[in-house]
């Protein structure tokens, strides 16, 4: 990928990668396929600049291709047993395994979105309104635990509780052996004896809720209120997300809204300009009488 031999330098290596980020850069270079080019030109720098990461791939490169990274390619190499991510999966699960989570750690649920309309004088003055929206509520059967009541989890018959499982795959680095979720417990080491007849085993079920929404005055076109804890469950005790509620506000067929404040076009004739008069104007609290000056 550098164009360098197996014995460069970190000069070398530094140069050539300096020279190939400039020419495939996204912001220069806006040719098809720059951007991928650019991302395989900064993974190789990352592990031939770190004496470890090279190392390892020196223990294990002579069984794939030579000459450091040659530019022979990546077509006919097996990238699935990395997740089909491709050449960033190769090295995160042969060098870094550290980016994986723990299953069994708590995680905060979804945050939500929802848009709401306003006419103009419900946005000014404020108001309540009821909303309905669908989303993941815990299970009320087996209250979020997905396990059927009455029966518990066993030990995963797939990966023996470790909630991983190794696999071996032939890649540009030769045959190596990782580590992977496993797919039946998704990591967790555990199985349901009898999963929920009601969520199958999820925990949440999708379900419409309705909430009451304060819409304080004044808001305006994209602006947002958060309403905590209103978004989907979290998993293995955490928190729920959070709900925004995001407002688009209908205009107004008297007024123009320049943030907090309002413009109303009054047409007058030339003797009231001329000559001054008193005129009945709209507001939002009512009409109210406007003296028009003499020589306006």
């Amino acid at each position: 990928v550098l164009g360098v031999s197996k014995s460069a330098s970190k000069d070398e290596i530094k140069k050539a990668y300096r020279k190939l980020s400039k020419k495939y850069h996204p912001d220069i270079n806006k040719e098809e396929g720059a951007d991928e080019k650019f991302k395989e030109i900064s993974e190789a720098y990352e592990v031939l600049s770190d004496d470890n990461k090279r190392a390892n791939y020196d223990q294990f490169g002579h069984d794939g291709p030579q000459g450091g990274f040659s530019g022979q390619g990546f077509s006919g190499q097996d990238f699935s047993g990395f997740g089909g991510g491709g050449f960033e999966d190769i090295f995160s699960s042969f060098f870094g395994g550290s980016r994986q989570r723990d299953p069994n750690a708590p995680r905060k649920g979804d945050d939500l979105q929802y848009t709401m309309t306003l006419e103009f004088e419900e946005a000014v003055f404020g108001t309540k309104k009821e909303i309905s929206i669908r989303k993941d509520v815990t299970c009320h059967t087996c209250n979020g635990d997905g396990a059927k009541p009455g029966t518990s989890k066993k030990t995963c018959s797939y990966c023996n509780g470790a909630g991983h499982v190794s696999v071996e795959q032939n890649t540009i680095l030769g045959r190596v052996r990782t580590q992977q979720t496993c797919p039946k417990c998704d990591g967790t080491g555990q199985e349901f004896e009898e999963p929920c007849p009601t969520c199958h085993g999820k925990g949440t079920e999708n379900k419409t809720v309705k909430l009451e929404v304060t819409v304080p005055e004044g808001v305006d076109n994209d602006q947002q209120i958060r309403l905590a804890g209103e978004g989907t469950p979290g998993e293995n005790g955490g928190p729920h997300g959070d709900l925004y509620v995001v407002f688009r506000v209908k205009p107004s067929d008297k007024f123009e809204r320049d943030g907090d404040d309002l413009y109303y076009k009054l047409n007058v004739s030339f003797p009231q300009a001329a000559l001054g008069d008193e005129i009945k104007v709209p507001t939002l609290n009512g009409n109210v009488m406007l003296t028009i000056p003499s020589g306006t």
